[in-house]
């Protein structure tokens, strides 16, 4: 239980006024504390958006910049699309709502959102501060601080909530809506953070379109980078898959990579570097045996007195040996882009402290707050929208997700004003 201070009454949403934002991200937030749910792979390179929560306008549901107490009937941990549309749709029904973000999206890396109808190829950040020019239209109400701290005003699952933010606001609501989205947790490669959002990518819906064609290198982490491999083989016929941490392909999977003429290199990658000439990637032999191997695969290759010589005809690729003379040297080869799995963890550290309990995704791949289709955790009164309940949505599904919740949100706020 968390001791308030003296709160104003929060007046009825009906007003709005629309107030100078400043660029938002596409992507919720990620909250201050470190999560700790299921286990993720031993060493990561974090790209972390670590989120958070913003407030300027004076609005029906908020504070001045130098007020720190609030309250409002829905309080939105997350300014993404996600949340942005949750409480635009909370506002349209005449909600007070506030939203708490610090605009490090997820996707801060990317220059362009895409399928994004009507607005396709947008810059996230613009994206987003259109929606909260639109949301600050209605009176929702925005503060620009992380969340610290988080819980119940009183005992009990009908009591109200508190929020507490690194900035010192104190915002008191009855429901609360968590889109504080995931961080994207990469292989400890050296060189591969350099490239996330532009040379590096996950999602070939969200960038595939534009390496179209091109020699792109699958970095596997977990079994799901064989599917990784499958999508990408269907915007391009120069696709490498390299095993690094991935699982030995199974049956189905080797199945997959011959139909697909997918080139299989079982190596570790050691570094990538990005050159004028392309994406260079150092490797080195997984079980000091032969990189290139499989030749169900469909795979050419050669071994030779001077080191390790890698062969894929059909694909043109040619990677040498740095080093002559050993069977585990590391070899270059070269990509125009690469595609990798992170590990998809769910920024849950504020639905944690709200009692909530993030969990491991079936797929192995990341946490995810569990949620049923309506957004409702099994937290009363705690709701959970786009990736931090769904790691595959994308922006638009997101912002789905959101306009769904915002809904749901509404509707049982007047079930629970029936007697």
């Amino acid at each position: 239980m968390i001791t308030p201070e003296p709160m104003p009454t929060s007046p009825s949403a009906t007003s709005s006024s629309s107030a100078t934002s400043s660029p938002s991200p596409t992507s919720s937030p990620s909250p201050t504390s470190s999560p700790s749910p299921a286990s993720s792979p031993s060493t990561t390179a974090t790209i972390d958006p670590s989120a958070a929560v913003t407030t300027t306008s004076t609005t029906a549901a908020t504070t001045s910049a130098n007020e720190k107490s609030a309250t409002a009937e829905v309080v939105v941990i997350g300014g993404g699309a996600a949340g942005l549309a949750a409480s635009i749709v909370l506002a349209r029904s005449l909600r007070s709502v506030i939203v708490v973000d610090a605009g490090s999206p997820r996707n801060a890396a990317s220059a362009h959102a895409h399928n994004v109808l009507g607005n396709e190829g947008i810059n996230p950040r613009d994206l987003i501060a259109d929606g909260r020019r639109e949301a600050e239209r209605y009176g929702v109400g925005f503060i620009d601080s992380t969340v610290e701290s988080a819980g119940r005003l009183d005992e009990g699952d009908d009591s109200d909530f508190l929020i507490e933010t690194a900035a010192g606001h104190r915002v008191s609501a009855r429901r609360v809506i968590i889109a504080t989205g995931l961080t994207d947790e990469l292989p400890d490669i050296p060189g591969l953070v350099e490239g996330w959002g532009s040379t590096v990518l996950h999602c070939p819906y969200c960038h595939g379109y534009e390496v179209r064609g091109q020699n792109i290198g699958i970095i596997g982490t977990t079994a799901m980078s064989y599917h990784q491999a499958m999508m990408f083989s269907q915007l391009s016929d120069r696709v490498t898959f390299l095993r690094h941490n991935a699982p030995e392909p199974d049956e189905t999977q080797r199945r997959m990579l011959v139909s697909l003429d997918i080139a299989y290199v079982d190596a570790a990658v050691e570094a990538v570097e990005r050159t004028g000439a392309g994406t260079v990637v150092t490797l080195r032999d997984n079980e000091a045996r032969t990189t290139l191997r499989d030749n169900q695969a469909g795979i050419t290759l050669r071994d030779n007195e001077a080191g390790t010589v890698l062969r894929n005809n059909e694909h043109g690729t040619t990677p040498h040996s740095n080093r002559a003379g050993t069977d585990s040297a590391p070899s270059n080869l070269t990509f125009d882009a690469l595609a990798v799995g992170p590990y998809f963890r769910a920024n849950g550290e504020v639905f944690e402290q709200l009692g909530g309990t993030v969990v491991a995704h079936p797929t192995g791949m990341g946490t995810s707050i569990p949620a049923e289709a309506n957004g409702a955790t099994a937290v009363p009164g705690v709701w959970a929208v786009g990736n931090s309940a769904d790691i595959s949505a994308m922006v638009v599904a997101s912002a789905a997700s959101g306009v769904m919740v915002g809904a749901q949100v509404n509707a049982e706020l007047i079930m629970s004003s029936v007697s």
